[in-house]
């Protein structure tokens, strides 16, 4: 029997454990990138290592999120990451050099390496056939250090493409497709691989596009076979060496099938607020319409911007739209200066924006009170744009930039573009001044607003206290720290922790500090799909500096629950889903004997306020278990 490509990748990284479906793994990471966001919490937690330099075969440090610098915060992580760079050995990416996944897919992703970096949209290189995974900043810190990174074998769902895609139909609406198969929830310990005759029409930014949202489904990532079209990009980036064949056996056996005819394809719109809410565009034609942004790490590429200049050519944008496009790296901006297009979308009408991650993180760009905004980001959660009020629909750079002229929602096909002779080029334009790399000479330069990382306790004989708060599913990252204006303080614990559950209930820090100076433990009660989205490993340390020890949910997403262990917060489920009913908010809970639970995985739940007792499991590997009784992975490093 032959093998998928994830597991031939999987084999030949294998560190520990057997290699079956379902069971724990290590692997060894070739690679790791950070951002910024993240990154500043991710070299704290190096430095506490008391090593030198990285061990791994490369490291690169991104500043792509918090680039507006408002506030002495954001310059001041900046200048530590920095100097932390050049002193453990890592490659420094300057702010405007462009978002991590694209820059990382043109000048460093290879086929069959491992990537794992901080930020959930990691699997872009998944595109090139990179085992890419996005994890918390201490997990990436780790590999940094030459740990193996744990997981749990994956099941491999086969998606196999069949055609090619149609004028003004792209990959962004192949994802979309996806996601209206597999949904936001119920796909922990996956991997999707694409395969058929269909793949060898999509060039390497095209699967790029289709990987990265991979992550909405929550799967572990996404895989394109690298073959000849891979040979190309890599060519035109000056990168053939790097070059490897690899792809699945003709007699891999999956473990399902989702089969898709690209040709029959229409555009398609992610709805408010989720990117699973999928509906076509022509459904959505004629609301209006007052933003559209264009770029994002899933849509930034050279070709998506000259598809959507294309389109915009000899047009303006409607007097009610305002048009920003976000170049996603320095290379794209530099050739769509050189070729005209620059000029195209300026005249346009576009506001050109920094090559940065910006609006989709809502760190500026924020829409109107009660307003449409169509982007071609990959997240359209609720108030993550910075405005509660606002709708945002997740599109295509065609549907985007046609509905951008008209003013309402907008089917591409109706365009009179001519968009059949734009094709990856063969040679892009490479400039790689921006990065800088190691001398091992700087000074670690810290300021005020960057901390320590905080400690936690070992798991107690007695976890006791409140149901601090109960919210219901599909709880992203977003809604337990907020990103935006707030992104500043993700180097400062206690400032950043003010802030936990702020678009859900802003009482929430004070209400689990007060517990907490009472030497109780906290509990957060929650649905379905809890801790979907960003990687964001703040949203599981932030509850545990205010005292939170188990969060008690239908239903987790991966990349959370590895969080929760990693900073000493048990990650339990409901046994009866329908017991997530019967406790409420403030009720007084005990975990009976969690030591020993720990050890088989069952726990029981008292709620003192209603009489009763709820069964929960954990499900986590020896390794989750041991730094769950130690109070998280840090203390185990330390000890």
């Amino acid at each position: 029997m032959g093998q998928t490509q994830c597991y031939k990748i999987l084999s030949e990284h294998l560190v520990s454990g057997e290699l079956r479906k379902g069971e724990s793994i290590s692997i060894r990471i070739d690679q790791t990138l950070t951002q910024d966001a993240t990154g500043t919490m991710a070299y704290l937690e190096f430095e506490s290592m008391n090593l030198d330099r990285v061990k791994n075969e490369l490291a690169v440090s991104y500043v792509d999120h918090n680039t507006v610098q408002v506030g002495f915060e954001n310059a001041d992580d900046h200048e530590y990451l920095r100097t932390v760079a050049d002193r453990k050995g890592v490659i420094y990416s300057r702010a405007g050099n462009g978002i991590c996944h694209q820059v990382h897919l043109e000048r460093f992703a290879r086929p069959g390496k491992t990537l794992l970096g901080s930020d959930s949209h990691t699997p872009t290189a998944g595109g090139i056939g990179s085992f890419a995974v996005g994890a918390g900043g201490l997990d990436v810190a780790l590999a940094m250090a030459g740990k193996p990174f744990s997981i749990i074998a994956p099941r491999v769902v086969e998606i196999r493409l069949h055609g090619s895609l149609s004028p003004f139909v792209s990959a962004k609406d192949v994802i979309l497709k996806v996601l209206e198969r597999f949904g936001v929830k119920g796909n922990v310990n996956t991997v999707f691989e694409y395969t058929g005759e269909g793949v060898r029409t999509l060039s390497v930014p095209e699967r790029a596009t289709i990987a990265n949202m991979g992550a909405e489904c929550g799967v572990t990532t996404s895989l394109f076979p690298s073959d000849d079209n891979t040979r190309a990009f890599l060519k035109a980036q000056s990168r053939e060496a790097d070059f490897i064949p690899i792809s699945a056996d003709p007699d891999a056996v999956y473990d399902d099938l989702f089969e898709i005819d690209l040709s029959s394809l229409e555009p398609l719109a992610a709805c408010p607020h989720s990117p699973g809410n999928i509906k076509t565009v022509s459904e959505l034609e004629g609301m209006k319409v007052d933003q559209v942004l264009i770029g994002s790490c899933t849509n930034s590429s050279y070709m998506d911007l000259k598809r959507a200049a294309r389109i915009l050519s000899g047009h303006h944008v409607a007097p009610s739209v305002s048009l920003g496009i976000a170049p996603g790296s320095r290379e794209v901006l530099l050739m769509i200066t050189e070729d005209g297009t620059l000029e195209t979308l300026i005249r346009a009408g576009a506001r050109i924006l920094e090559s940065a991650c910006g609006f989709c993180i809502g760190n500026h760009q924020s829409p109107g009170t009660d307003s449409v905004s169509l982007r071609t980001s990959n997240r359209n959660f609720y108030a993550r744009s910075g405005t509660a009020s606002a709708n945002l629909y997740l599109v295509s750079p065609e549907t985007a930039a046609a509905s951008a002229i008209t003013g309402v929602f907008t089917d591409p096909r109706s365009s009179d573009a001519d968009l059949s002779d734009i094709k990856m080029p063969e040679k892009f334009l490479i400039d790689d001044s921006m990065f800088i790399y190691p001398t091992f000479s700087e000074e670690i330069k810290r300021g005020p607003n960057i901390g320590e990382p905080p400690e936690n306790t070992p798991l107690p004989e007695i976890v006791k206290g409140h149901a601090v708060i109960k919210v219901g599913d599909k709880i992203t990252t977003d809604h337990i720290m907020p990103a935006g204006a707030r992104l500043k303080y993700r180097s400062n614990i206690p400032q950043y922790a003010k802030f936990v559950f702020e678009s859900v209930d802003p009482t929430f820090p004070e209400r689990a500090k007060s517990y907490k100076d009472k030497g109780e433990s906290g509990f957060i009660i929650a649905g379905a799909s809890y801790g979907q989205g960003s990687s964001r490993e703040h949203a599981a340390i932030c509850p545990m500096y205010l005292g939170i020890r188990a969060v008690c949910a239908v239903s987790m997403e991966r990349i959370h629950q590895a969080n929760l262990c990693n900073f000493g917060i048990l990650p339990l489920l409901f046994e009866d889903e329908k017991d997530y009913e019967r406790i409420e908010e403030g009720d007084e809970l005990e975990l009976l004997s969690p030591r020993e639970a720990l050890e088989s995985g069952h726990f029981t739940l008292r709620d003192h306020s209603k009489g009763i007792d709820v069964p929960l499991k954990l499900f986590a590997s020896k390794e989750q278990k041991r730094m769950l009784a130690a109070g998280g992975r840090l203390n185990e490093e330390r000890a």
